[in-house]
C-alpha cells in the first residue's frame, strides 16, 4: 500500500532533510492518524496516473527506450528532483526507485549524451539516496556527465547532487544549500491510543534481548544509544562522502560546513559546495562540454 510507505518513512524513518521541509510533514501526519487518505485513490501512485515525463533539450516525452529512439544524437535529458525524497513513489510524488530507472534507460540510449539533474528539494529518507548514487555513477560510467542545477539543495539531496560533475545554483537570491546532517524522526502514538480505549503489549523472546533496544529506549526518552549506533554512523558517511566528491574546493575549516548549516548560494559557493551559478540554458551547456570531457579523458587513457 503506498499510503504506508509514506507513513512508515514519516513516522520511523532516518532522514537527511533541513527542518522545514520536515516539519511540513506534520500536515500529512494529521491526516493519516484522521484517515483523511483513506479514499482508493491514495492507494495508487503518481507514476501510475502520470507517467514520469523527461524533458530532451525542450521536447518533453515519456521516459522510455522508444521514445528516445525519435531524438538527436547528442541530446541532455532534463530530470527533475523535487520535493521530499522517497525511495518508493506515492500519490503525489514520484519515488527516487522510478526517476532512477528512468534515467538509466536514458543513460543507456546512445541518442543521450548528458544529463542535468534539476534539484529542488530539501531532503528525504535515508533509503532514497542508494538509487540516484547508483543511476549517477551509471551514467558517469557510460561518459555521459550529470550536472546538478540547484534552487533548494539540502540533505539528502546534497548527497545526491556532490556525485554529480557540477553543481550549478540556479540562482543567488533564494537558493540554499547544505544541510549536510542527519535526523530520526518517530512518533509516541501510545497515548493516542490510549485514548481510544487502545493498549499495546510487545513482548520480546528471552534470546532477543538486544532487538530494538535503540528505539525502546529513545522512546523512554534515553537517545544516546540510537545517537550512537543509528545516526552518526550515518552522519559520518555522509560526511565522508561530501569530502571526498568535493575534495579540496570545500574549505571544511567553515563552522557547520558539514554538520547541518545551511548556506544560501553566494556563501555556499565560497565555501565550496557548489561551483558557480547559471540558469538551464548554462547547465545544458556544461553538461554538454563535461561529457565532451570525459569523452576525450577516457579516449586519452
Amino acid at each position: 500500500m503506498n499510503v504506508s510507505h509514506l507513513l512508515s518513512s514519516i513516522t520511523r524513518g532516518k532522514w537527511l532533510i533541513d527542518p522545514n521541509s520536515a516539519f511540513a510533514n506534520n500536515t500529512i501526519i494529521d491526516g493519516l492518524l484522521n484517515r483523511d487518505y483513506s479514499d482508493e485513490k491514495y492507494l495508487t501512485t503518481l507514476s501510475q496516473n502520470n507517467p514520469l515525463q523527461v524533458l530532451l533539450q525542450g521536447k518533453q516525452t515519456d521516459a522510455s527506450l522508444s521514445q528516445y529512439d525519435n531524438i538527436p544524437k547528442g541530446s541532455t535529458a532534463v530530470f527533475n528532483l523535487s520535493g521530499s525524497m522517497l525511495k518508493y513513489g506515492t500519490w503525489c510524488s514520484y519515488g527516487t526507485t522510478e526517476l532512477a530507472n528512468a534515467m538509466k534507460e536514458a543513460a543507456m540510449h546512445p541518442n543521450v549524451d548528458s544529463f542535468v539533474l534539476n534539484i529542488d528539494s530539501g531532503g528525504g529518507s535515508v533509503d532514497s539516496i542508494a538509487p540516484m548514487l547508483e543511476v549517477v555513477k551509471y551514467a558517469q560510467s557510460q561518459n555521459k556527465a550529470v550536472v546538478a542545477l540547484v534552487d533548494l539543495c539540502a540533505s539528502a539531496a546534497y548527497y545526491v547532487a556532490s556525485h554529480c560533475d557540477e553543481i550549478i545554483a540556479g540562482n543567488d537570491i533564494s537558493s540554499e544549500i547544505g544541510s549536510i546532517g542527519v535526523m530520526m524522526s518517530f512518533m509516541d502514538y501510545a497515548k493516542h491510543y490510549e485514548d481510544q480505549g487502545i493498549k499495546q503489549h510487545v513482548i520480546f523472546s528471552s534470546l532477543s534481548e538486544y532487538k530494538n533496544q535503540p528505539f525502546i529506549k529513545a522512546l523512554e526518552g534515553k537517545y544516546e544509544q540510537i545517537i550512537a549506533e543509528e545516526l552518526d554512523p550515518l552522519a559520518r558517511k555522509f560526511q565522508e562522502d561530501v569530502t571526498s566528491q568535493r575534495g579540496n574546493k570545500l574549505k571544511q575549516e567553515t563552522v557547520g560546513l558539514l554538520s547541518g548549516k545551511m548556506f544560501f548560494s553566494p556563501k555556499a559557493h565560497e565555501v565550496g559546495l557548489i561551483d558557480g551559478f547559471g540558469d538551464m540554458n548554462y547547465a545544458l551547456s556544461r553538461a554538454k562540454l563535461l561529457s565532451e570531457k570525459r569523452t576525450i579523458n577516457n579516449y586519452l587513457q
